[in-house]
């Protein structure tokens, strides 16, 4: 008994120990035996992460909605927003439909095993899917979708248990590039900056990204878009709600502080007040590969000849026609740190005019925002034209099955949906969508002749200027308005 007790403590302090161990460390010797489902490789993981599930179910992340903090106007609202009910012009919403049908196709990107209709527990911790974001290798979700637990799959291109055992690092490229490469329904589609081509980018296409044998800094997502409680950082273009920030300036300051031995260090700072880091240092996106810069519903069912971009379909039946582009020059616009978005139901007053579904808010006499680099993304969807709202259509087990638009919208009515008058009409829509990734080394960052001195790149009257700032002056020298 005198050596029992002493062993048991012993026993007690390692258990204590797992129970404090981080993606830095190895697992393998934690998992033993197999699992039949993704909930029970979770309930492994509970075992000494509770507090870290805990967290986890608090974050948007896991309820794809949150305070609107990031759009102006409803910083204050009582109401969450998120992908589980917002629209966009891509493939528009999730919940449209009958019970929520659409999650099924989209939720495959949900870090958690079985959401595939509007109801579901958010409170569960063992529908987690914790493997999505830790696990190394094994681990194919995209043979999973969201059915739930997973059952069935424990072979071929899943092996749950060896997928478990690689837990150990820090979340890789490939974890969090298979929902963020492939947002809009295929690689590269939505960001002009964010595909797979990144995981093995070198020092020309990301000089962030790029591993240090190919010149890179070899940094991973979670370097920059750090986490606390499983709340990752980051305020997304297109999301109303953020958990805190990233900036340049998190790294790149003090000793490292930007243009600290550059000649022209003075003209630099001075640009700094009005022109964001990305501005120079993104000069051209998707130079990885294309990226979809229109989606034209309007032309579902249509029965179009077109020929490919990039290598890129431009026509489908079921979802209209589309545009690409790859290596060219971003939109700039001024940006305070606040979007406008367009929120399910809301009214439009011009038809005849472009419906901003996200864009950043900001103009040359606000000192508080500064030019930044976007992709913008056209689209044509369908306005009640009796509301005057954009109706939330049923696309997966709907148009994209019959081609029928009235059949779509009053499917998509129901359930979350909004009412559908029976009548309805196209509305041209745009997405500012800010481009935050594949820095460009420091050479091919932009120079003086890229903007100014007759250069074609800024649209000086768009942004309120008066002319070419270099000739006539900074922003003391806008436009009044």
């Amino acid at each position: 008994m005198k050596l029992l007790r002493p062993l048991l403590l012993l026993f007690a302090g390692l258990l204590a120990a797992v129970g404090a161990v981080s993606a830095a460390t190895d697992h393998k010797d934690f998992i033993d035996g197999q699992f039949k489902d993704g909930s029970e490789v979770t309930k492994k993981c509970l075992e000494c992460h509770d507090k870290q599930a805990g967290d986890f179910i608090k974050t948007q992340h896991w309820n794809l909605k949150g305070v609107p903090n990031h759009v102006k106007g409803l910083e204050k609202s009582g109401k969450l927003y998120g992908k589980t009910n917002m629209t966009n012009n891509y493939c528009t919403t999730i919940f449209a439909g009958k019970d929520g049908l659409p999650r099924e196709s989209c939720l495959k990107c949900h870090a958690g095993y079985g959401w595939n209709r509007n109801k579901f527990d958010h409170n569960d911790k063992t529908k987690i899917d914790c493997l999505v974001c830790h696990a190394a290798k094994s681990y194919d979700r995209s043979a999973v979708g969201c059915e739930v637990d997973m059952k069935g799959i424990t072979t071929g291109k899943v092996n749950l248990t060896e997928a478990a055992k690689s837990v150990g690092q820090k979340p890789t490229l490939k974890n969090c590039g298979f929902c963020h490469f492939y947002g809009g329904g295929g690689d590269g589609v939505k960001h002009a900056g964010l595909d797979s081509t990144m995981e093995t980018a070198d020092r020309k296409l990301d000089v962030h990204i790029a591993k240090k044998e190919k010149g890179g800094a070899g940094l991973l997502c979670v370097d920059c878009h750090k986490a606390k409680d499983h709340k990752i950082s980051g305020a997304s273009s297109q999301m109303a709600h953020y958990d805190a920030r990233v900036s340049c300036t998190d790294c790149h300051s003090g000793a490292k502080a930007p243009h600290k031995n550059s000649k022209n260090k003075a003209i630099l700072d001075a640009h700094a007040a009005s022109v964001a880091c990305q501005t120079c240092h993104i000069p051209m996106l998707a130079r990885g590969q294309a990226t979809k810069t229109s989606w034209f519903w309007s032309d579902v069912g249509k029965n179009l000849k077109v020929d490919e971009q990039f290598d890129q379909e431009t026509f489908q039946n079921r979802k209209g026609s589309f545009t690409w582009n790859m290596n060219f020059m971003p939109t700039y616009a001024w940006y305070n740190g606040k979007i406008e978005r367009y929120m399910v139901g809301d009214k439009i007053k011009d038809p005849s005019k472009v419906v901003t579904m996200t864009g950043p808010v900001g103009d040359i006499k606000d000192k508080t925002a500064k030019i930044y680099p976007y992709k913008t993304h056209l689209g044509s969807q369908p306005m009640d034209s009796v509301y005057k709202y954009l109706s939330t259509f049923q696309q997966y087990q709907s148009l994209w099955v019959h081609f029928n638009w009235e059949k779509a919208l009053k499917d998509g009515a129901q359930g979350e949906g909004l009412p559908y008058s029976g009548k309805y009409q196209f509305v041209k829509t745009i997405a500012y969508i800010s481009a935050q990734h594949q820095v460009a080394p420091k050479e091919d960052a932009l120079q003086c002749g890229d903007c100014h001195m007759g250069a074609k790149r800024m649209d000086w009257k768009a942004l309120g200027y008066k002319g070419d700032p270099m000739t006539i002056g900074g922003r003391s020298a806008g436009k009044k308005k």
